[in-house]
């Protein structure tokens, strides 16, 4: 059932009270009135409203007093003035001390329905733009990127940092390590945070319309031109920037953006008029631009420019023990998207997500977790719902279990695979296993084990 929104009608005219009270409620909102100021702000501090009408002259507080407290109790009522002695300059200081409208006595009803309306839809929709803000703070809060090993606590550590500064940041990383990831959770954790977000993936555009998708075009510049076009500069004016795969870029485009970034300000493609920009760069890219500038295929001078602090995304292979963290991430993400009734990972199918090598990273990982939850029966992703490849590359604990192992020689090879990976590590071993370090070393002398040797 939808709630009602809820309106104040403060005025010191029993009538117009009466009035405005019959004909909001006839038109479905939920009404309450009072008599002056003191008796609404009374009301207010009891009762939630959306949004208050009242009178400016009243005895006692009056309506542009009664409009200062409002504000100072929740700037989110929405307060629109009404006046049988309306001027031009008590509507400009109403509007300043933070009235939605100002609307002169006698109205017509229409009107009043009109701009009650008008104000009603406007705070919704601010509400809402509020509410994905948050949500996108929160999704992307470097907090909630998934990862316990030191490699992902030290980009953690580095976003944290850089967040607040205004330094361009570089990432490194191959594809499907979340490149996208980082760069966003830079700024939603920025001072940018509420200002957009433009992505632009420098290595899927065509070389030729990478400018104009950059910089903007003027109408008639090129061929095709018909109308004028904002690049994504201007669109992110206040915001961020992430140029994805920036190593791709041709020379000459390169330029442009050096150019840009010393001088904060562009020139659309056929345009003669200089544009000021305010816009923090984030860049990516999985190549060795140290490389491509010895090799002549990146600007040296833009490379320090997009390198003022770099931080580079481990593949998953080096980070084992997340692996289980991000997989269980994973299953509880595509759960609630698909009602599935997997609840967990079984120790087998884990025991070949950690022997995989993960060529496509953190991306690869969650694909095969949302097929199996997909395709799985359930209650647990069993070896069967992963795909064939995994298994089929696999290694001893996937072997076991083609041989009807018992549960201490899959236990025995589960964790001889986990210490080769770790190269014998033994403190990076348990972590993975979900133990201590002491009851793996029991394991260990049980099962005749040599660290060393895996």
């Amino acid at each position: 059932m939808k709630t009602l929104e809820r309106i104040l009608i403060v005025d010191d005219e029993e009538q117009m009270r009466e009035l405005l009270t019959k004909v909001l409620e006839k038109n479905g909102y939920q009404v309450t009135a009072a008599g002056d100021g003191t008796q609404a702000l009374a009301l207010l501090e009891k009762e939630p409203v959306d949004l208050v009408v009242t009178d400016v002259r009243m005895p006692g507080l009056g309506g542009m007093e009664a409009l200062k407290a409002i504000k100072e109790l929740n700037p989110d009522i929405v307060v629109i003035i009404m006046t049988a002695f309306g001027s031009i300059d008590q509507a400009v200081q109403a509007v300043k001390e933070g009235a939605y409208d100002y609307i002169n006595k006698p109205f017509k009803i229409d009107e009043m329905l009109l701009t009650i309306r008008k104000a009603l839809d406007e705070r919704r929709l601010r509400h809402e733009v509020s509410v994905l803000r948050h949500e996108l703070r929160t999704r992307y809060h470097f907090e909630n990127l998934i990862g316990k090993s030191r490699a992902m606590q030290e980009v953690f550590s580095l976003i944290e940092q850089v967040a607040g500064s205004r330094s361009t940041v570089m990432i490194y990383g191959k594809s499907g390590t979340g490149k996208e990831l980082v760069a966003k959770a830079v700024h939603y954790n920025s001072q940018r945070a509420s200002k957009p977000f433009v992505a632009v993936n420098c290595a899927a555009i065509p070389s030729e319309l990478l400018e104009s998708e950059l910089f903007g075009h003027e109408k008639g510049s090129f061929t095709g031109a018909i109308a004028t076009k904002v690049g994504k500069f201007e669109m992110a004016t206040g915001g961020s920037l992430f140029l994805d795969e920036v190593g791709s870029m041709r020379l000459d485009l390169q330029a442009k953006i050096l150019r840009a970034l010393q001088e904060r300000e562009i020139e659309r493609v056929g345009g003669t008029r200089t544009i000021k920009i305010d816009v923090r760069v984030i860049a990516a890219t999985n190549r060795d631009l140290k490389k491509a500038v010895e090799e002549g295929t990146f600007r040296e001078d833009l490379y320090y420019r997009l390198n003022v602090v770099p931080i580079t995304l481990p593949d998953l292979k080096d980070r084992q023990e997340d692996i289980p963290l991000l997989a269980n991430h994973f299953v509880q993400k595509f759960t609630q998207e698909s009602n599935s009734n997997i609840r967990e990972i079984s120790r087998e199918a884990m025991g070949i997500l950690l022997s995989y090598p993960w060529p496509g990273n953190v991306r690869e990982l969650e694909n095969v977790i949302e097929r199996a939850v997909t395709l799985g029966r359930g209650p647990a992703i069993q070896p069967g719902d992963l795909p064939p490849h995994l298994a089929g590359g696999a290694g001893p604990v996937e072997k076991a279990l083609a041989q009807e192992a018992t549960l201490e020689d899959l236990e025995r090879d589960y964790i001889r695979a986990v210490l080769r990976r770790t190269k014998g590590h033994q403190i990076r071993a348990a972590a993975i296993l979900g133990i201590d370090r002491r009851t793996l070393y029991r394991k260990i002398r049980r099962y005749g084990i040599k660290p060393t040797q895996e």
